[in-house]
């Protein structure tokens, strides 16, 4: 009996390690199995901006969200209108230029809320031009309740030459921003504090390397990268959900 009893319990150890091991193989490989990640948040569209016959969007000028479309969405979740039209055109520039991703403006706004309650942490805005209206700057990565990142930047993103700070909006670290950073409004530069660059860059991110947000695999993986917390990835799940809820269809 004391045998038996043994022989059950090394088994009931070897399946939960078998179980842990093989959840963490499928995080590191995006893919999904039933029962072991979460669907990911529906993929919430917008109606577009209609062209003219004939007419090309400049080149590196993505098409804007329709107008009333803008104002009703933006009602609907709380979502400020200036922060939700980057969102929306970063969806649609990382989709263009990533097909197999299919990622929504609504994960791309959930990160934004839980990054910086999009643009307006410490009682700051967008400005029309989608500037942050006060630097955002996140707590010195020095180790101390965070991960410790060396300065990469001499300070000129964060003003910190010790440590790295996440900055703006979408709260980029500077060495991040360095290779991830994109110029989302055409003006020639790539901005952290600015909506446009830091939206477009975020959804960039979550798409790359292949991924398909659609499934459940992709999407967790993606949202993981962009930060290595299983309770963020929780958070930016339900926001994306509720987001999706509170737009509606894109009519």
């Amino acid at each position: 009996m004391l045998r038996l009893k043994r022989t059950a319990v090394f088994g009931l150890f070897a399946m939960c390690v078998i179980t842990g091991f093989l959840f963490w193989a499928l995080r590191e490989s995006g893919a999904e199995a039933p029962g072991l990640l979460p669907p990911p948040p529906p993929r919430a569209e917008a109606k577009l901006e209609m062209l003219s016959a004939g007419i090309t969007p400049a080149v590196n000028i993505t098409r804007s969200a329709d107008a009333q479309w803008l104002i009703r969405a933006a009602a609907q979740t709380g979502i400020p209108a200036r922060a939700l039209q980057a969102y929306v055109a970063a969806a649609v520039a990382a989709n263009e230029s990533a097909p197999a991703c299919k990622i929504g403006w609504n994960t791309v706004a959930a990160v934004g809320f839980i990054e910086s309650a999009h643009g307006s942490y410490g009682g700051g805005r967008l400005t029309a031009t989608g500037q942050a209206s006060g630097p955002i700057i996140g707590p010195s990565l020095d180790g101390d309740g965070f991960a410790a990142i060396p300065d990469t930047d001499a300070g000129a993103l964060d003003g910190d030459a010790q440590w790295d700070r996440a900055v703006g909006p979408m709260q980029f670290i500077p060495s991040t921003w360095q290779f991830a950073g994109r110029d989302g409004n055409g003006d020639g530069a790539a901005d952290p504090f600015n909506i446009d660059d830091a939206a477009l860059s975020a959804a960039s991110y979550l798409c790359a390397h292949g991924r398909d947000l659609t499934t459940a695999g992709g999407w967790t993986d993606a949202v993981y990268s962009y930060n290595q917390s299983d309770s963020y990835v929780e958070q930016v799940r339900g926001r994306a959900r509720a987001y999706a809820a509170q737009s509606g269809p894109a009519e």
